[in-house]
């Protein structure tokens, strides 16, 4: 009875005084209060735990409860019911498919939205890329799709980097795909503690951010660091399963706590305040995969908003990085300057987050390649024009740009998301693969006066996507009956390049031709029988089926190819009367009383002892260079420690251990006339092949490592020394993304007092184009061929970490452990890595030339097709040779075009990359002039218009609205730019280390081949 009636007399009382709440969220920036700008977001991994249709979908979820689309649904439904409300968004990969699912009038709805800054788009890239391990050219890509997509359907440019998740933070993203796209801030979460400490002590995790020496002031960001992480104060996250108390207001409830959350409120926003400057603080309001359920952080947001601003101590309001950026701005304060970058990155002692850089390195070379490819197919499918409803290079474009993802190409990963990711790169690139084909057909059909009926009579090029493991099927294939092969050579760069061309062959009595008819010197080399193994093991593995030939020999020969364009060789039987091939003499350790034996046929020569097969000198006679050099390799064992192994980020060695060669007969020696070889078993599980080429002055370095062994219940990492006598006090220099170098000083921090925990790990940084180390005479290079860990821990020696196989995790979110395998039907086996680097030793002052070329050669190789004629008549009934620039030309030595490519709305996108810093070299680090007409020789140039680096604004009107930042110590020498282009002279200027971007409209393509 006493119940009954406390029940009527409660709700006698709600009727009488409960009422629907109106919460006052329309607040904005109080110049005397501490603002505290609350910025909704959800950070949506694309892939990770799940593929990226997983996570969209809500799939799979019993990894984790995860649903991209019901986010966006949600929060748009949110937002509609709250003019006052607030939503960033950052990743476009999930925004555009989401997009194109929508009815016309709700994409209506959100295109107001957007218009009255309720949904802003931050950053704006298809991902949040990763800054350590992808090459700058895919960071302009990815974020160029983006931005557009942006343009195209909302009329936005983005205004603000938000790069909270990457481990570590680089150069490049400062001031390229910051600045130099038109961002007026970045923000990030992740950053060393012992300088995030240092930073919170001084309030300088605030700061005005010159990534580039080159670029300066010109090309600075105001970047903010959060306290913490990227997710609220604690108590302070409001998804529907969250732990953090909500207001509740209604006096009726036993657990009214208006009062107690303001305070909370207050007290966090305080503490914050205490580490930042000015009267602005940012909560980022949200982290991974919330507001699925939206209207559960709203509803919480308005309350806090309603009653801390009624309270009075404080202010708070919805906001945007955008709106807090222009906060800052108005505050006037002049803000500490940050060089260099945020490598490497520890989260706390012993955990250096530097093992990422080499995770999965079959996956990162596969990447770098099909990036190259990318760049070279647009460029072929410009030649031609592009096919509005056949191939395209699209799907290629869209699977790389995910993978550049911080969870992607990074390797930290599970492995079924990895396994997605390089389906989607494999579908893309069948689709472009058609391009290159049908683009190469039409081209070579090509005759002056425009005629291409010859195209069908071409047949089919083909492609060798797996060659790198010795697998070619048009090259392997017997000739006969008069056949002959024909190679086309596309050299994608902006110089005539001379290079040898290594293709599987089956017979060894054959002749090549230039385009000319003329036969060239060619070599052949036996294919041993380690190489055989990993072709037989692994096209079985990728394709299904086994080989249907066994290749004898590689046969080289030395193409010499024009600038934007091809040249074609013939393979053909050799006659009785013909020279053919000249084969390779084998020479083995037990087959000399040598003590020494050396190796190249041009100027430099590599000498080693015969008794255990060790590189002991490089010599080179054109610039007298002579050296000690030790090339070696050896492992770190893996930390298996439960309080932080060593794992997919993470690298904590427990130890190291040389790799010493098993046995003398295992070293051979191959000479001939274009190149020489060494080929060493060090083990049964690392191969390696070192190559010198009788016109190039570095040694080429092939690597097969695997399967690692871990039998002994021990995890390794693999590593390789160059070791030199080189006087190097403790200082080397590894590239940022591709880029520029900066300098790195052995346990040492520009910005903090090093606390040294970890030796080898906090030593190491990521190393995308190459590191070198130097002292007062000479300068010692390596070139990789993807993204790799390294560092130099002893003075004169560059260490590289090759390939990881580890057994424990790591902690840090993955779940699962990094040992990849490979398998065939049921046979599975460890991973095996193939890959090269290539090592190269100056004079001091010399070493940029080599590495600033050939590193772009090596990102931009020589692509080859096949098809087979009859006879030997190519050249009276196709075009042999074909350049897209001017005969006369070439592109500057430090000058590069990085993009080449037709819009779907006709207009043709270029970029050019100055390829040296300022001060780099005596010859190359100045100035430099691209010709457009010359580049675009017989047409019409109409419309030339310089946009920002990601295509979605013009140069000019970017650079008026760039916010001009105060700086401390803000002297700087004379930064070198180009200027404007006239349209008649269409010239274009390139300073250091400058990118420039341009809209072309030209008429209809004019092709001339040349015979």
């Amino acid at each position: 009875m006493n119940l009954l009636l406390s029940t009527l007399i409660l709700l006698w009382i709600c009727a009488a005084e409960c009422k629907y709440m109106v919460y006052d969220t329309a607040q904005t920036i109080k110049a005397h209060k501490l603002n505290v700008h609350l910025v909704p977001h959800s950070h949506d991994d694309v892939g990770w735990l799940k593929t990226v249709d997983q996570y969209y979908a809500g799939a799979n979820n019993s990894i984790r409860g995860a649903c991209v689309q019901n986010v966006l649904d949600s929060v748009i439904s949110a937002l509609l019911d709250d003019k006052n409300r607030k939503f960033i968004y950052v990743e476009i990969a999930f925004f555009q498919r989401w997009w194109n699912q929508q009815s016309e009038v709700l994409k209506t709805k959100v295109k107001e939205l957007v218009n009255n800054g309720q949904l802003e788009f931050i950053n704006g890239g298809m991902c949040m890329h990763d800054e350590a391990t992808p090459h700058y050219i895919d960071l302009i890509d990815q974020t160029t799709l983006g931005h557009m997509f942006i343009d195209r359907e909302f009329g936005q440019k983005p205004r603000v980097g938000w790069q909270i998740d990457p481990f570590g933070h680089s150069a490049v993203q400062a001031y390229l795909l910051g600045a130099e796209v038109g961002f007026d801030s970045l923000y990030f979460a992740r950053m060393d503690y012992q300088d995030r400490e240092k930073r919170k002590n001084e309030k300088t995790l605030e700061f005005v951010w010159r990534g580039s020496k080159s670029l300066g002031s010109s090309s600075q960001l105001f970047t903010g660091i959060f306290p913490r992480h990227y997710d609220p104060p604690d108590g302070f996250t409001f998804e529907i399963n969250d732990v953090s108390e909500p207001i509740q207001d209604d006096h009726l409830l036993f657990d009214y706590n208006v009062q107690e959350r303001v305070n909370d409120f207050v007290a966090a926003a305080v503490a914050q305040a205490n580490v930042t400057r000015t009267n602005h603080i940012m909560w980022a309001m949200g982290t991974d995969f919330r507001y699925q359920y939206a209207v559960s952080w709203f509803r919480q947001i308005d309350k806090f908003i309603h009653y801390v601003n009624l309270d009075g101590r404080v202010n708070a309001l919805y906001s945007t990085p955008s709106i807090y950026t222009d906060a800052k701005y108005a505050a006037d304060e002049t803000w500490p300057l940050k060089t260099d970058d945020f490598f490497p990155y520890a989260d706390k002692v012993n955990t250096y987050w530097t093992g990422y850089f080499t995770s999965r390195p079959t996956f990162k070379g596969y990447v770098r390649t099909m990036s190259a490819y990318y760049v070279a197919a647009r460029q072929l499918e410009f030649y031609k024009g592009r096919n509005g409803s056949g191939p395209n290079t699209n799907a290629l474009g869209d699977a790389l740009a995910i993978a550049q993802h911080h969870d992607a190409v990074s390797g930290t990963q599970r492995q079924h998301v990895a396994a997605d990711y390089a389906l989607r790169i494999a579908k893309g690139y069948a689709e472009a693969e058609k391009v290159v084909a049908s683009s190469l057909a039409f081209l070579t059909s090509l005759k002056s006066s425009g005629n291409h009926e010859n195209e069908k009579s071409v047949g089919t090029f083909q492609q060798c996507p797996l060659l790198n493991i010795s697998y070619c099927p048009p090259s392997e294939a017997v000739l006969s009956d008069g056949k002959s092969l024909v190679i086309a050579v596309y050299n994608p760069l902006g110089w005539k390049r001379e290079e040898v061309v290594r293709i599987p062959v089956s017979s060894h009595d054959l002749i090549v031709s230039d385009s000319s008819g003329k036969e060239i010197e060619s070599q052949l080399l036996p294919i041993f029988n380690a190489s055989l193994k990993t072709r037989d093991y692994h096209v079985k593995a990728y394709l299904g089926k086994s080989p249907t030939t066994t290749p004898q020999y590689w046969l080289g020969f030395t193409a010499s190819v024009p600038p934007l364009g091809f040249n074609t060789y013939i393979i053909s039987s050799a006659k009785h009367t013909d020279t053919s091939s000249a084969m390779s003499t084998v020479w083995t350790s037990d087959s000399t009383n040598d003590k020494t034996v050396i190796v190249g046929g041009g100027n430099l020569k590599l000498h080693y002892a015969t008794d255990e097969g060790k590189l002991t000198h490089y010599i080179n006679n054109r610039n007298l260079v002579e050296e000690s050099i030790v090339h070696s390799y050896s492992y770190y064992s893996g930390h298996n420690s439960t309080n932080q192994a060593s794992g997919a980020y993470i690298f904590r060695p427990s130890g190291t251990f040389p790799i010493k060669s098993e046995g003398q007969k295992a070293f051979a020696v191959l000479k001939g006339p274009l190149m020489d070889e060494v080929h060493q078993q060090l083990n049964s599980w690392i191969y390696q092949v070192t190559r010198v080429y009788k016109e190039k002055e570095h040694a080429e370095v092939e690597f097969t490592i695997g399967p690692i062994p871990i039998d002994d219940g021990v995890g390794k990492e693999i590593t390789t020394q160059i070791t030199t006598s080189l006087k190097t006090n403790k200082t080397f220099y590894t590239d940022s993304n591709g880029r520029d170098f900066i300098k790195r000083v052995l346990n040492y921090r520009t910005d903090w007092d090093l606390q040294v925990n970890e030796p080898v790990a906090g030593n190491y940084y990521p190393i995308n184009l190459g590191a070198y180390v130097k002292d007062e005479n000479l300068e010692l290079s390596v070139l990789v061929d993807r993204a790799v860990g390294g560092s130099s821990l002893v003075d004169g020696q560059i260490e590289l970490m090759l390939h990881r196989r580890l057994l424990f995790d790591d902690v840090k979110g993955v779940g699962e452990v990094l040992n990849e395998t490979i398998c065939v039907l049921d046979d599975c086996k460890g991973l095996v890595v193939q890959g090269k680097y290539y090592i190269r030793i100056d004079p001091v002052g010399d070493g940029a030339k080599w590495r600033r070329t050939f590193g772009q050669e090596i990102y931009s190789p020589l692509l080859l097709a096949f098809a087979e004629q009859d006879g030997n008549d190519w050249k009276n009934s196709h075009v042999s040779s074909f350049s897209m620039i001017d005969a006369s030309y070439n592109l500057p030595n430090n000058t590069a075009i990085i993009t080449l490519h037709e819009l779907e709305s006709g207009t043709v996108l270029l970029r050019l990359a100055h390829l040296y810093e300022v001060g780099e070299d005596k010859d190359y680090s100045v100035m430099t002039s691209v010709e457009l007409k010359k580049l675009f020789p017989n047409r019409k140039t109409r419309k030339v218009r310089e946009m920002n680096l990601s295509g979605n604004q013009e140069r000019g009107e970017m650079d008026k609205k760039r916010l001009k930042w105060k700086v401390k110590d803000s002297s700087e020498g004379k930064i070198a730019r180009g200027g404007g282009v006239d349209p008649e002279k269409l010239v274009v200027e390139l300073g250091p280390m400058e990118i420039r971007t341009f809209f072309i409209d030209i008429d209809n393509l004019i092709m001339f081949g040349s015979e």
